[in-house]
């Protein structure tokens, strides 16, 4: 019986890098993740897996790959935050755009068969000229965040084009669900679900009418292990075709924590786009991917983990 073959994810123990991990050992891959525990916790990763404690710009990469000798590599590691990318961009830039020519110049190395990459698409067209948002939309990202992550998307193609580097990039709209972290500058679904069942004032920032694509982790996972088998290089936008409001999201997460204190609302902040869901037509044809689960069953799948 051949060995199973090897994937190392970045961000292994991170919110959506754990559910990849999941779906990879469940389909029998031996599984390496390479997390610096920043935002990511142990408590997160498959028991099965491995942990690589080092950060995604480290040249203790190198090592790690040479010991574990990945066939797939799926790239989740990130400075996801839009409000620290406005205060910070050089740091952003040093994570989002360094740390990942420093993984791809490592899977060049080591002859990887396909690099999986993580990119966004909520923060990556801007304010839309038309909706649902379709991958040849023009690139116009409202913040350092949506910047870097496109330039890094442009070395994954640049690697492709110069090594012959085989790579999908994922286009995400905004993931939630279990194990995203409530604290700091998370996904809004995971700071309301915690402040609601705490008792706690919850925020929203703005009028709330702002809309966006909200997509549950485990088709985001899904989408993830589609990507192994794809022979081209290419990207596709990973969303539910769908805008909710963040009102709308509230007033749906109020109900289910049971809670009487609803939401107050804050000024509107920098960096982030009013409205936008993306058209994700493409990956059903080119993935077989679509969205599984709907937003009143993933806010209840989510609630449930958090008060658990």
């Amino acid at each position: 019986m051949a060995a199973p073959k090897v994937a190392l994810v970045t961000g292994g123990a991170g919110f959506i890098g754990s559910h990849v991990v999941d779906r990879l050992i469940a389909k029998g891959y031996q599984v390496a993740a390479v997390d610096s525990l920043v935002i990511g916790r142990k408590e997160n990763l498959h028991p099965k897996a491995t942990l690589y404690q080092a950060d995604i710009r480290s040249p203790d990469l190198r090592e790690i790959f040479a010991k574990v000798k990945p066939s797939y590599v799926f790239h989740l590691a990130a400075q996801a935050s839009v409000i620290r990318s406005v205060k910070e961009p050089g740091m952003d830039t040093d994570v989002n755009v360094l740390g990942t020519i420093n993984l791809l110049e490592q899977c060049r190395a080591f002859a990887i068969e396909r690099f999986i990459y993580s990119s966004t698409g909520g923060a990556l067209y801007g304010e839309p000229e038309r909706l649902p948002c379709g991958e040849s939309h023009p690139i116009r990202p409202l913040s350092p965040y949506g910047a870097s992550k496109y330039a890094a998307e442009v070395f994954v193609r640049l690697y492709g084009d110069l090594h012959g580097l085989k790579h999908t990039i994922l286009r995400y709209s905004n993931v939630y669900g279990p194990r995203q972290d409530p604290e700091g500058e998370a996904g809004v679904v995971a700071i309301f679900t915690r402040r609601l069942l705490a008792r706690e004032d919850a925020l929203i920032f703005g009028d709330g009418t702002q809309q966006r694509d909200f997509v549950y982790v485990a088709d985001v996972a899904e989408a993830n292990m589609k990507a192994l088998a794809q022979k081209k290089n290419d990207s596709f936008n990973i969303g539910t075709g769908k805008g909710a409001s963040v009102n709308q999201v509230a007033k749906e997460l109020v109900r289910l924590t049971g809670t009487k204190n609803p939401p107050k609302h804050a000024p509107a902040r920098k960096g982030e786009v009013y409205k936008i869901w993306l058209d994700a037509r493409k990956a059903k044809r080119g993935l077989g991917w679509s969205a599984k689960v709907g937003l009143s069953e993933g806010l209840k799948r989510t609630v449930d983990y958090f008060r658990a």
